[in-house]
């Protein structure tokens, strides 16, 4: 079998004052077999560096799914409030699984120059603009995230992942991480509503087995779609971000989100444990 099992769960919780933050799914191994347990962590942080666990919260969750060898699966009939991870499951078939969560994040205030920066990496120069030339010290951020994941068990045979599945934003990748060499490129789109997003930046951040982090903005063509050449191993997580400013007194701005996590490995051994990326233990 070209994968053995990969950990890519790679995080130290931190305590920290609000950010804007990524919000993503990973995997404590993405990489398994029949029988053994699927543990899924919803994760928070600025490009795999300051990263925080969040517990599960039936209040905040839209869609909570697996989708595992051609069957959907409610997971919010089953799953369970402050559960972390927030999907703890048998793996009872061969092939591909994708879990996708859609969360509602309440509005939440951001300190003015934190969230200035954080405008002005995405690109959104004139709202940095507004919110730097402003007398207010925080500024509340209503988000919505489009989140998923995907890993391997046995086998890198099934779909799911090279179809919509109903996000408002989302990505889809059309093709198969788990089944590419060095070289090869990940193909995905960039949907909104179901339709294409062309010329609209996609960021790639790779975390490699020494804990390195490569990020890379890359911009979708015509059709909504970007590449991505597999050059190095490690955890990958594609995202996209749409921020604007508010229309309700809710929020100062409303933030829509999509994250897609994955891992690209060549190798026939690898480190099989958090311990083993230097990141502690997980609890």
């Amino acid at each position: 079998m070209k994968y053995k099992n990969l950990l890519a769960a790679l995080f130290c919780l931190v305590c920290f004052s609000a950010t804007a933050q990524d919000n993503f799914l990973l995997a404590r191994q993405f990489v398994l077999h029949k029988g053994d347990t699927l543990n899924v962590h919803l994760l928070g942080g600025d490009q795999f560096k300051i990263i925080d666990e969040f517990k599960y919260d039936a209040a905040k969750t839209q869609k909570f799914m697996l989708y595992d060898n051609g069957k959907k699966i409610n997971l919010m009939t089953t799953a369970k409030d402050s559960a972390s991870p927030i999907y703890s499951g048998k793996l009872l078939n061969q092939g591909l699984v994708m879990v996708e969560l859609v969360r509602n994040v309440p509005p939440t205030p951001i300190d003015r120059e934190i969230y200035a920066k954080y405008l002005t990496d995405e690109g959104l120069t004139k709202l940095a603009e507004s919110v730097n030339n402003s007398n207010q010290q925080n500024f509340r951020e209503k988000k919505i995230c489009y989140l998923k994941t995907l890993v391997m068990v046995d086998k890198n045979t099934g779909g799911d992942f090279d179809k919509p599945t109903g996000q408002d934003y989302e990505i889809v990748l059309k093709r198969n991480p788990y089944k590419l060499n060095y070289g090869e490129d990940v193909v995905g789109a960039l949907l909104l509503k179901g339709k294409p997003v062309k010329n609209t930046s996609i960021d790639v951040f790779l975390r490699t087995i020494s804990g390195t982090i490569y990020p890379q903005r890359l911009t979708t063509d015509e059709k909504g779609e970007f590449s991505i050449i597999m050059s190095r191993e490690g955890a990958y997580m594609i995202r996209s971000v749409i921020t604007k400013a508010s229309t309700t007194n809710e929020a100062d701005f409303e933030t829509i989100e999509t994250a897609f996590t994955f891992v690209f490995n060549s190798q026939n051994d690898s480190p099989n444990s958090f311990k083993e990326f230097g990141m502690g233990d997980l609890h």
